[in-house]
């Protein structure tokens, strides 16, 4: 079992203000992200030689909790009244959904309109953004769950970005995204020189910004650099609701349709139409899993007009139909990396 180590010591002098996190941990929370977030942290007090930081995990209830691996935390307070200087960091994981409950909600609401800064990491953004605290700002969460997230949460500006910082929410998009995060409030705090001191400690030689995404490129995730397949591939992706012809994918890029052909057989061992089909496929399995959406509202959004058509395809690609795949879920639709 885990515990925190609370760092309440008081600056001296004209030392600045410590400045406190909360770790709100919900149920089967992702332990990477949460210590990318709190390990920064403890790094910057080190080499700083005093207490820039310090931090306490809340949750429901209080007592303890588990994250995805197994492990347990025990809690240093329940959802308590904080400070307005208090920066809140919920860390979320598998199952956000069922970990979202009304009593979190309503006190993210609360601390939310008393100005107090709040995150969210991981798929804690579907927290977040469920809360209303996301509406008219812009967020990121892992590539995984952007697709449903989309659906479910139309006013926020969702993008791909490692971590965004929009006045006072942050998300990110889990992982190591946190240390970006940290580094970025180090920064902010302290200085570049302490932020790239905390950096080092961690052997974190690529900082990432904001404007950085967080999947690989294409040609890194294919395996193949040829800029007009990548190209290609590109829109393949951005158009998953309307599927544009091969033709004029191929016009597009410079190439004729057999010029395309060629190139998908060679280099993806699949026509562009099919590879075309399991993007389409993909999504829409995402979708079942992660939201609630219906059958023919999740064929919509990835270009079937046939629900009978998607439920043919569906099989052929996964061996089994989408409602019997919706249904295997047992608990629901969920969100989780």
């Amino acid at each position: 079992m885990f515990s925190s180590r609370p760092q309440d010591a008081k600056p001296s002098g004209n030392a600045p203000r410590t400045r406190r996190f909360v770790f709100v941990l919900l149920r089967d929370f992702t332990m990477l992200s949460f210590a990318c977030a709190v390990e920064p942290l403890r790094i910057a007090n080190r080499m700083a030689g005093r207490p820039l930081y310090s931090w306490i995990l809340a949750g429901e209830g209080g007592g303890e909790i588990a994250c995805s691996n197994g492990t347990v935390f025990k809690l240093d307070s329940d959802l308590e009244e904080l400070s307005r200087e208090d920066t809140v960091l919920v860390c979320g994981g598998m199952d956000v959904q069922a970990a979202t409950t009304r009593g979190i909600l309503n006190w993210l609401r609360r601390e939310a309109r008393r100005g107090v800064s709040i995150g969210g990491l991981c798929t804690a953004a579907h927290t977040l953004a469920k809360a209303g605290l996301l509406d008219g700002r812009k967020a990121t969460i892992h590539w995984e769950n952007q697709d449903s997230f989309a659906e479910e949460f139309t006013e926020v500006k969702l993008t791909k970005s490692v971590f965004v910082i929009d006045g006072n929410r942050m998300t990110t998009a889990g992982g190591t995204a946190s240390i970006d995060l940290m580094l970025k409030l180090i920064a902010s705090d302290h200085g570049e020189d302490l932020a790239n001191a905390v950096a080092d400690q961690l052997i974190y030689s690529a900082i990432r910004t904001d404007q950085d995404t967080q999947r690989l490129s294409i040609p890194t995730r294919i395996g193949v650099r040829h800029p007009k397949l990548s190209r290609v591939i590109q829109m393949m992706e951005q158009t998953i609701e309307e599927p544009i012809s091969p033709s004029i994918l191929a016009q597009d890029a410079g190439l004729s349709t057999r010029q395309l052909e060629r190139l998908f057989r060679r280099y993806l061992d699949r026509s562009p139409k099919r590879y075309y089909m399991e993007l389409r496929l993909q999504k829409a399995r995402n979708l079942l899993m992660q939201t609630d959406m219906s059958v023919i509202n999740v064929a919509l959004a990835c270009g079937f007009t046939s629900p009978s058509h998607f439920s043919k395809c569906y099989r052929a690609h996964y061996g089994t139909t989408p409602y019997r795949e919706r249904g295997t879920q047992g608990g629901g639709p969920r969100l989780s990396i």
